[in-house]
């Protein structure tokens, strides 16, 4: 069977669908992930709010998630962490997102260019930076990206670059040291930055590209940051309501909500800048 371009990309669509709905979380553990549910029989509607967002931002979001919730106790938020790809491909298949946060602005402007998002809602709220580490207890002296021409190092890990931005911002930086093509036959592609930082930790690579604000979310004594990496595109991070969310005035209250001075100020506190 011979498959064209546009069969391949439906799989893909499917499969990101499928994904989607393996992998949502409630930032109130254990709660039903039903929209319109309500708390007893005597309390208002409660609506619930699907957010994706990359995989980075898991940490920060999981608390202003419960802040948000605290502060608007009519709004459940329910997350889906993943690369930021793979959430723009979840919601070119039809999945039930409300809002969508991505690490970075290629994915969004892919569905504004279809129209599938709320224009006027867009906004960027944080950015970023690429670090190299390293396994703690590493003996390899490595201490920047050219080090990793070495015989010594094996394998390194980085981000996929067509699903996790990570990765993408990896392969210019390396490309642009002009070490890409040397360093490609080494690399161990991971679904997102929070598995490069797994690798990292467990000893399976001898290095990975990771956000800063990942390397900081590292247990003690499992990772080292080694360097800082520049990036030829600025990380910056773009929120936006989607366009056939059921809930976009709940939608904007969380978007408004992020982009607040409450909401910039957690993201703060794990290591974004505005």
């Amino acid at each position: 069977m011979t498959f064209n371009k546009k069969m391949i990309l439906a799989i893909a669509a499917i499969l990101a669908l499928v994904v989607f709905l393996s992998g949502c979380t409630d930032t109130n553990a254990g709660e039903d992930l039903e929209t319109n549910i309500n708390t007893d029989s005597g309390s208002d509607e409660v609506t619930s709010i699907t957010v994706s967002a990359a995989a980075s931002l898991t940490e920060a979001f999981t608390e202003l998630g419960t802040v948000f919730e605290d502060e608007n106790p009519g709004i459940d938020v329910n997350y889906n962490f993943a690369g930021s790809g793979t959430l723009r491909m979840q919601i070119e298949g039809g999945a039930p997102i409300d809002v969508f946060a991505s690490a970075s602005q290629s994915h969004m402007n892919i569905l504004s260019n279809q129209s599938l998002i709320v224009e006027d809602s867009r906004e960027d709220f944080a950015s970023n930076s690429i670090v190299l580490i390293t396994p703690f207890d590493s003996e390899l002296d490595i201490t920047d990206a050219e080090d990793l021409l070495s015989d010594d190092v094996k394998t390194i890990s980085i981000g996929n670059p067509q699903t996790a931005p990570v990765g993408k911002y990896t392969v210019e930086a390396l490309e642009e040291a002009s070490l890409w093509e040397e360093l490609q036959p080494k690399t161990l592609l991971a679904d997102d930055v929070k598995q490069v930082l797994v690798y990292v930790e467990r000893g399976e690579v001898d290095a990975g590209f990771a956000y800063s604000t990942d390397a900081a979310t590292a247990d003690e004594g499992t990772i080292e940051v080694k360097a800082s990496i520049p990036t030829v595109t600025p990380i910056s991070y773009p929120i936006a309501v989607v366009e056939s969310s059921q809930h976009q005035d709940e939608a904007q209250t969380f978007v408004d909500f992020v982009t607040s001075e409450e909401g910039m100020a957690i993201l703060d506190s794990y290591g974004f800048t505005a």
